[in-house]
């Protein structure tokens, strides 16, 4: 699990996807209550931002190749969370073996 997160290349699980989103929310949460407490300015939070939007967006690319599509589909409204639920395409794609395994 987290193999390359910051890479657009391959496919994730669902449960794999559904963690990512766990993490972006708790390192904004965190990000946001140090910038706070250090009474930083608020444009210095772009420097814990960055890499957490790189990550989300790198984690919504490969659940997109999962299911068959390009990296480009995460940007239709609701898409996100249709990806939460819906299975995997099934066996190989174009973007890499199926993360299940073969057998599925």
């Amino acid at each position: 699990m987290f193999k390359k997160p910051f890479s657009f290349r391959g496919r994730i699980r669902r449960t794999e996807y559904f963690l990512s989103i766990v993490l972006v929310y708790l390192a904004i949460f965190i990000a946001g209550n140090i910038v706070q407490s250090l009474s930083l300015e608020e444009g210095l939070i772009i420097i814990f931002i960055i890499p957490i939007y790189w990550f989300i967006f790198a984690q919504g690319a490969k659940r997109c190749h999962d299911r068959g599509n390009s990296g480009w589909f995460q940007i239709i409204p609701f898409y996100n969370l249709w990806m939460l639920f819906a299975d995997s395409e099934i066996g190989e794609n174009e973007y890499g073996p199926n993360p299940k395994g073969n057998e599925y």
